[in-house]
């Protein structure tokens, strides 16, 4: 091998050795900031542990709404199959209601206990986030007009 073609061979490693490290510190970095989504079901099955933030969504269950001093809230979002108490602090959307849908933000904690950092809830009749809807149909509980 000649002096040029060695010279071309060793700038195409060094590319392709840059390339791959800056793909694994751009993938790195996004990691930190991807909120996964689950429904009550999936965080049962998978075992999230706690402390690792990501969104849950599902629906309010009926008469588990309870609200805490100050601005304290507490309610179980469910899947129809499975459920999860969240705990909130702070004002809640206007439409927030049992038995809607809801997706929260936030991670569980040491208890079990999902520790939402904001609660977002639909935001008319019909409409419920894709992901919640998804959600339901993959367990069997979901019914078209819901």
């Amino acid at each position: 091998m000649n002096p040029k073609k060695r010279r071309r061979l060793a700038f195409a490693a060094a590319i392709v050795v840059a390339a791959a490290g800056g793909a694994a510190l751009v993938v790195t970095a996004l990691q930190d900031n991807v909120l996964y989504f689950y429904s009550p079901s999936d965080v049962i099955q998978k075992h999230v542990p706690a402390g690792v933030s990501f969104r849950i969504g599902g629906l309010v269950e009926n008469g588990s709404l309870k609200h805490g001093s100050g601005a304290q809230v507490q309610f179980v979002v469910t899947d129809r199959r499975e459920k999860i108490d969240v705990t909130y602090n702070g004002a809640l959307p206007d439409l927030f209601r049992e038995g809607q849908g809801v997706v929260a933000v936030g991670a569980l904690d040491a208890r079990g206990t999902f520790a939402a950092s904001e609660v977002l809830a639909k935001h008319d009749e019909r409409y419920m986030p894709p992901e919640v809807v998804d959600a339901l149909k993959r367990s069997g509980r979901w019914k078209e007009g819901q």
